[in-house]
């Protein structure tokens, strides 16, 4: 009769396996990362959270106003009473070129009776008005700005610094277990990464979003001098005829 020969216990080298098995998913390896790692990757992500925040309340900001522009330059120009456009938004502007507009005609009508020798003073006082105006819009449009300039700046060494000090502890475990195979290497090489990887995510739309907001409020701080300076020329022929 033949015997059949005994299978080997293979639960010591089974579990020695599972032992070897590694989460290598993104919780995963954030679970397992240093505290100090888990420390940048939230700074990161809270970081990212924010700037996604702003471009989308910027991008919706700065659309608006160009759309805001237009209709406003459209009842500008249609050669209606600006007196009427004037009491029409003149307690409530609702952006930037109407704020210049109101404080351009509230400055005005201020030197309504003034003799003609001030009309120069008057014409001056009317321009410095809509500057201040000007200046003061343009500011409130770039508020928030800087954090994009510094977030795309700093957000990749700031994910550098926690892939280094991923990768430092990362040798002083190979050099504490006196193994260098890929398995036990691996995946503190990859929890270091993972920071780089997410100073990236924030970086990347950062900058995108602040060169193009940059070019777009420049454009718009152009569209707002040059309406500046077109109605300190239709002041100036009032002004002229008046005397």
């Amino acid at each position: 009769m033949q015997t059949s020969t005994p299978l080997p216990d293979l639960s010591g080298i089974t579990t020695s396996a599972q032992v070897m098995v590694h989460d290598l998913s993104l919780w995963g390896l954030f679970m397992s990362a240093d505290f100090i790692v888990k420390m940048v990757i939230l700074g990161l992500l809270v970081a990212s959270f924010w700037s996604w925040t702003i471009i989308f309340n910027k991008g919706m900001r700065i659309k608006s106003l160009f759309s805001s522009a237009n209709l406003f330059e459209d009842s500008f120009w249609s050669g209606g009473s600006l007196d009427a456009l004037y009491e029409r938004i003149g307690r409530n502007p609702r952006d930037p070129m109407s704020a210049v507009f109101v404080a351009a005609m509230r400055e005005w009508k201020r030197s309504n009776g003034k003799t003609r020798s001030t009309s120069v003073t008057v014409q001056e006082r009317i321009e410095r008005a809509m500057q201040v105006v000007s200046s003061k819009e343009l500011d409130k449009l770039e508020r928030h700005m800087g954090f994009l300039s510094s977030l795309g700046s700093t957000a990749t060494f700031v994910g550098l610094f926690g892939t280094v000090w991923g990768i430092m502890n990362s040798f002083q475990s190979i050099a504490s277990a006196q193994n260098t195979s890929l398995a036990v290497v691996a995946p503190g090489i990859a929890e270091a990464l993972l920071a780089t990887a997410i100073g990236l995510v924030a970086a990347i739309p950062a900058v995108v979003a602040y060169h193009k907001f940059s070019l777009e409020l420049n454009r718009y701080a152009n569209r707002l001098d040059s309406f500046s300076n077109e109605f300190g020329a239709i002041i100036s022929r009032q002004l002229e005829e008046e005397k």
